[in-house]
């Protein structure tokens, strides 16, 4: 049952009170009619707690702006929601279209630094969160006395004589409840074994990211991948203010599972609200996603740090190939990734978190 402004109502209830559900929740779609931005269609959520967050249509599904009661979630760039024909792909052009934004998807066939694979020269993360979704359906209905709301449709990695992937998204979210699921289907449509990367980029921001703020979760170990990730990596969990010239540091985290198979990670800010706390979560199962890497990225402007979820590292697929992690997908087989995103909305829930990544490592 929803539970909005400090009460749980029934469907029954909740219907009397209003003359259309939109009153106090839901999802809506919407065109972007101004400059770059131009023909992206979005689908904006509203739960009713104060979350509200936009999917957008034609960049892969991926999750752009996102608040809860007026307090930003995720890191925003300078590029803006740029639509897909602006993609430009070759080494780091990737980031003339980087938004930022909660969850941008890298991959289908290839993930991470540009690099030349087999001959093949690949570009930075990927092209799934460039293309546009087919098969769009946004809806909500009421599921006994929760009321649920989703976007789902596909996207196509495919060229002529080469790959051909489809992933099946949906992401939803209940009313009254501060939390975001997704659900994805990557599938080898084609007839011969393909190479499959993917990772899940999520860039939280100012005020979650501030002076102070820091990681938490059952990490039981970190890598730094090169030398700038040595410099005080003793403080990979820990954020300065933003800081002119800092270059970005990045580290694979080795995280326990709980009981459940799942991994939980935390960006939270003590200090918000003088010491309310606030942070936003990511929990999915280890066995989907078996690598975690953390970009900390704390410059002027440029002030982010990413939770990243991954079946790869980021150092590209030549490295991921020598290695010997390098994922494939036989022809129609089928993989299922699952996340949740929520919210941590004071400084008990924090401690609680933080107290049960603990107890994970004994």
């Amino acid at each position: 049952m929803p539970r909005l402004f400090g009460k749980t109502y029934t469907r029954d209830e909740l219907l009397k009170r209003v003359g259309d559900i939109s009153q106090i929740g839901g999802v809506r779609l919407q065109d972007r009619a101004d400059g770059v931005e131009r023909g992206v269609r979005t689908a904006d959520f509203r739960t009713g707690t104060g979350l509200n967050f936009s999917v957008l249509i034609d960049r892969g599904l991926d999750i752009s702006t996102a608040e809860y009661c007026g307090q930003a979630l995720a890191w925003r760039s300078s590029t803006s929601d740029v639509a897909p024909q602006y993609f430009e792909e070759p080494e780091l052009r990737w980031l003339r279209s980087f938004y930022g934004g909660l969850v941008v998807t890298c991959g289908l066939t290839y993930a991470g630094a540009p690099n030349v694979d087999q001959g093949k020269a690949l570009g930075l993360h990927g092209r799934i969160s460039n293309t546009p979704a087919t098969n769009v359906c946004a809806d909500g209905e009421w599921q006994g006395d929760d009321y649920v709301m989703w976007i789902s449709g596909k996207m196509r990695e495919t060229v002529v004589f080469g790959e051909n992937i489809e992933l099946e998204r949906k992401i939803s979210a209940k009313l009254g409840e501060s939390k975001i699921w997704i659900h994805d289907r990557v599938t080898n449509m084609g007839y011969q074994d393909t190479e499959h990367m993917i990772l899940y980029h999520i860039n939280i921001g100012f005020p979650v990211i501030d002076e102070g703020s820091r990681l938490i979760g059952p990490i039981k170990g970190y890598q730094p991948r090169d030398a700038e990730a040595e410099i005080d990596k003793e403080k990979y969990a820990e954020f300065p203010a933003p800081t002119v010239g800092f270059k970005e540091k990045v580290y694979y985290l080795d995280m326990v599972a709980d009981g459940n198979g799942d991994v939980s990670a935390a960006l939270v800010n003590p200090g918000f609200r003088d010491g309310q706390g606030f942070g936003v979560y990511v929990r999915y199962p280890k066995a989907e996603l078996p690598e975690f890497t953390e970009w900390k990225m704390n410059d002027a402007g440029t002030y982010v740090v990413g939770m990243e979820p991954a079946n790869c590292r980021v150092e590209g697929r030549a490295k991921e190939r020598a290695r010997g992690a390098l994922q494939f997908l036989k022809p129609g087989e089928t993989r299922e990734y699952h996340l949740e995103i929520g919210l941590l909305n004071s400084a008990e829930e924090i401690r609680d978190f933080e107290a049960r990544a603990r107890a994970l490592l004994g």
